[in-house]
């Protein structure tokens, strides 16, 4: 079994919202992502995950090469800026805005990537949940994106088991908008009401530090 003691760790980050403490480590001389649960919500997105890396391939997608007790998911250190690294702090999209002074090719090679993706989460019957800024890791040494922190996608079509997605703001209109929340409504006639769920609204979830994956 491999050791990962958090003491060991050459970065923490545990000032995220989600209930997740994750931290870099290295072991078997290599540097691994090591993400924790703390409370019984973020032990069911971390199952959740697991559920879902082992269902769904791509090589753009960062998947656990381990999955530990508790559970723990292990990941493989990737370098790279988060386009939104959110915690409870607040948001820093500065790596966003250099993302977007990329050469057009770049870019559009970027959003390739995301949807040939998700053509493969389709393929396993699975949904994008709470997919935002925050999910994309890129290097901009290599130009290359992969995607992170998928740990609300699920299997669908689904239930809501609680009143909204883990990033209310990001998916529906406010609280008071005429246009109520419906997972079978029709989508609004004008964009001002439409629920998005891609967003840069600053996202709760296990949001990830800005040189590495999820």
């Amino acid at each position: 079994m491999m050791e990962l003691p958090l003491d060991s760790a050459f970065a923490v980050f545990d000032a995220q919202d989600s209930g997740c403490v994750s931290y870099g480590v290295e072991a078997s001389g290599r540097r691994w992502f090591v993400k924790t649960a703390t409370t019984a919500q973020s032990r069911r997105s971390l199952l959740r995950a697991a559920q879902f890396h082992a269902a769904v391939r791509h090589p753009a997608i960062v998947r656990p090469e381990h999955v530990l007790d508790g559970p723990t998911l292990v990941y493989p250190w990737h370098n790279g800026s988060v386009l939104n690294h959110a915690t409870t702090h607040g948001s820093d999209r500065s790596a966003l805005h250099r993302f977007q002074q990329l050469p057009l090719r770049d870019v559009e090679t970027a959003i390739d990537t995301i949807l040939d993706a998700h053509l493969a989460i389709t393929a396993a019957g699975y949904v994008a949940v709470d997919l935002y800024d925050g999910c994309f890791l890129y290097d901009f040494h290599a130009r290359q994106l992969r995607l992170i922190d998928l740990d609300e996608y699920r299997p669908g079509p689904f239930t809501l088991d609680t009143d909204a997605s883990p990033d209310p703001a990001a998916t529906w209109p406010p609280k008071n908008s005429s246009a109520a929340p419906s997972s079978t409504s029709a989508p609004p006639s004008t964009p001002s009401a439409a629920p998005s769920t891609t967003s840069s609204t600053p996202h709760p979830a296990g949001a990830a530090p800005t040189t590495n994956n999820r």
